[in-house]
């Protein structure tokens, strides 16, 4: 492995970039006051991760410990690029999955989640078995749930819709918005494959779902079906 793919080198370039304004207006991102934020914006981080993509899995691991947030995006974003790259085998697939669920306890924010489950975990467990989704949703920890909606996302893109309506179904009274949000964002996109499948969950669960994730679901929808479904929210 070239000297320069590592999480030191990565550190020492993630600083360079770091602006204390950029850090004042992310400090929402942080999982809890331990979580420290140095202030690099996203698209830079997306793009120094691009640079790194190459870095072996056990680097990854150490950036994934770092408390810094900035560095866990660019390890999740390494994963993510490296799960999407064509060169990459179904061995290292593996790997980047078995990395992901093993560390999730690293991978603990919205944002992290949403950069890396679609294709490190979704596209992996597109042609296997997928109970592990299951279980996360019924994990204690927000992120593992959002793992478990947010990875169907790659199932909806391939036209696989199931998973995404039985997974918002089982977790759509959870108690966080965050989920809520995943939720309507799933549904949302299942309903552009098959409008037939959301009118049907609708129709179903519309008058006592949470609002957010109503308004998510149907964002799509022409003015007067979407003020049905809201109204039938309204009756309840």
């Amino acid at each position: 492995m070239p000297a320069q793919l590592t999480s030191a080198e990565f550190l020492k370039r993630l600083k360079a970039l770091r602006s204390p304004a950029v850090a004042k207006s992310h400090l929402h991102l942080a999982s809890d006051e331990d979580d420290a934020i140095i202030g690099v914006r996203m698209g830079q981080v997306f793009a120094l991760a691009k640079e790194f993509m190459g870095m072996e899995l056990g680097e990854v691991e150490a950036m994934l410990e770092s408390p810094i947030h900035e560095m866990r995006v660019g390890a999740v974003s390494i994963m993510d690029f490296q799960a999407r790259s064509k060169k990459t085998t179904a061995e290292q697939k593996k790997k980047l999955f078995d990395l992901y669920i093993r560390r999730h306890d690293r991978i603990n924010t919205w944002d992290l989640v949403d950069r890396s489950a679609p294709w490190v975990v979704g596209s992996y467990l597109f042609d296997k078995p997928r109970k592990i989704l299951y279980k996360l949703a019924k994990s204690k920890r927000m992120a593992e749930r959002r793992t478990a909606i947010v990875s169907t996302l790659f199932f909806i893109g391939q036209g696989d819709m199931d998973d995404a309506f039985k997974l918002a179904e089982i977790m759509l009274y959870d108690k966080e918005d965050l989920i809520h949000k995943a939720n309507g964002w799933a549904l949302r996109f299942a309903g552009d494959k098959d409008r037939k499948g959301l009118l049907k969950f609708l129709d179903k669960y519309a008058i006592d779902m949470p609002r957010v994730t109503l308004r998510y679901a149907t964002e799509k929808f022409e003015k007067k079906q979407r003020e049905y479904y809201l109204k039938l929210k309204d009756q309840e």
